[in-house]
């Protein structure tokens, strides 16, 4: 079923509209990891629901222990397919706020993007939906199919409350395809269908020496010094070659198959603008693997923070009392990451030298997805991309993890998962000055309603 030309030309006529209508929601500081922010987070989810209401939408705000998950459906008729849209409205912290250019929650329009945290991750790709489903409204009056929206508070902290919300509103959840726009195209221009995610393993370590710092000079020689001992265990985590030293690591490993590794290496990646954009001279990694293979498709671990002792200006001769780090571990097809905490756990602990104290703490994790191609939802949001961007979409594997994803595949086990990007991989989602192109916000709408139009037809019953 093709969209009407009529939709597409109510949400041209809208965008000046959208883009105010997002900023809206981009001033509200829903940053979940931060307890200063409750309030906001809950701000953000309160106008969330107000505009699914404005759309017809029976809207719930279910409570959890943190932040609340909203969810609303859209039924027109139980012989229909029915699609589940899915989003998150809180975001990553701001920090650093020096290296913004403009305020974080005060979106600012430059070169043709808005500006601001949430912009792409994922504020701004969950309301193309809402515009689309608007714009479809406004011109046909009733849906071509059932809608249904779970937005939730508490994905940027590994959404930890919604797996107890799926098992007791399974029934609600129940769809024929779910819709997430929670990364990104390829490159600018270069629209993808993701078929692959990483999975998760995030633990903080916390070293414990002497009950308090110690005058270095006094008691150097005497006692283990926590950031000393830190730094060696962080060190022993990763061989010289880059690859993790954690025995057992790899051993469930799926690896790549020819067929992926032949069209991964024939997508348009250019080296080159990657080191310019990063700001480096040399890309590093796992040795026989290409950076496109690396970044997407092979495990890794990285230290994500480090701390302890004196860092301010001048000096202070101390042996500090304590030391913690964050790690974090990307993992890919067969491995999990309960085996991956297990392991990382046991070999913490093995390094740990006489005269200390290790606390190791997993924070948040999830298990990686595959996702098959041929199935007939994805093939319609190839042909609603296409519409949308005036190209066919590319398939990509992304490093990055969307918790949610395995939940609806294992749990309630959806096989038409559709992971639509809008953004660009170059929009700085969790970092300074993240930004989303308005081209692609006006083109993930079109696609959105391309695909409540698609879909019918690929998922009749």
């Amino acid at each position: 079923m093709m969209i009407p030309r009529e939709v597409l030309t109510k949400i041209d006529a809208g965008r000046q509209r959208a883009v105010d209508e997002l900023a809206e929601l981009l001033r509200i500081p829903s940053v979940s990891t931060d307890p200063h922010h409750t309030a906001d987070v809950r701000r953000a989810a309160e106008w969330t629901v107000e505009r699914l209401k404005r759309l017809g939408f029976q809207t719930t705000l279910h409570e959890t222990s943190r932040h609340p998950v909203i969810y609303g459906e859209l039924l027109r008729d139980p012989d229909l397919p029915t699609l589940l849209i899915y989003g998150h409205y809180d975001v990553q912290p701001p920090d650093p706020l020096d290296e913004w250019v403009s305020p974080p929650f005060s979106p600012t329009m430059r070169d043709g993007f808005i500006y601001a945290r949430g912009a792409t991750d994922n504020k701004g790709q969950f309301f193309t939906y809402l515009k689309a489903l608007e714009a479809l409204l406004l011109v046909e009056g009733r849906l071509p199919l059932n809608v249904k929206a779970l937005i939730e508070g508490e994905e940027e902290i590994g959404s930890p409350s919604l797996r107890s919300f799926s098992e007791s509103h399974g029934d609600d959840l129940r769809a024929d395809a779910v819709a997430i726009s929670d990364g990104s195209q390829f490159a600018s221009g270069i629209p993808a269908i993701t078929y692959g995610l990483r999975g998760l393993s995030y633990f903080q370590v916390d070293i414990q020496g002497p009950r308090f710092d110690l005058h270095s000079g006094s008691f150097g020689g005497v006692v283990a010094n926590p950031v000393q001992v830190l730094a060696d265990m962080l060190a022993r985590l990763k061989r010289p070659d880059g690859t993790v030293a954690i025995p057992g690591f790899y051993d469930d490993v799926l690896e790549l198959e020819r067929w992926e590794r032949k069209e991964m290496a024939a997508l348009p990646f250019d080296e080159a603008q990657l080191k310019n954009y990063l700001g480096v001279e040399v890309l590093v990694g796992e040795a026989g693997y290409t950076p496109i293979e690396r970044k997407c498709a092979r495990p890794t671990l990285d230290v994500n923070g480090i701390w302890g002792g004196f860092s301010g200006e001048g000096a202070k001769t101390v042996i500090p009392a304590k030391a913690g780090a964050k790690v974090s571990m990307r993992l890919v097809p067969r491995q999990r990451a309960a085996t991956i905490d297990r392991l990382f756990e046991e070999f913490i602990r093995a390094q740990a030298p006489p005269g200390v104290k290790v606390r190791v703490t997993s924070i948040h994790g999830n298990d990686p997805a595959l996702i098959a191609r041929d199935e007939p939802g994805v093939q319609a949001a190839a042909r609603a991309i296409e519409i949308g961007f005036g190209r066919r979409p590319v398939f990509i594997r992304e490093g990055g993890s969307i918790p949610i994803v395995t939940l609806f595949k294992d749990l309630l086990g959806y096989r038409n998962i559709l992971l639509l990007g809008w953004g660009s991989p170059d929009d700085g989602a969790h970092s300074p000055n993240e930004r989303f192109s308005l081209e692609d916000f006006y083109r993930g709408i079109r696609s959105a309603a391309a695909l409540l139009y698609e879909l019918p037809e690929a998922l009749g019953r």
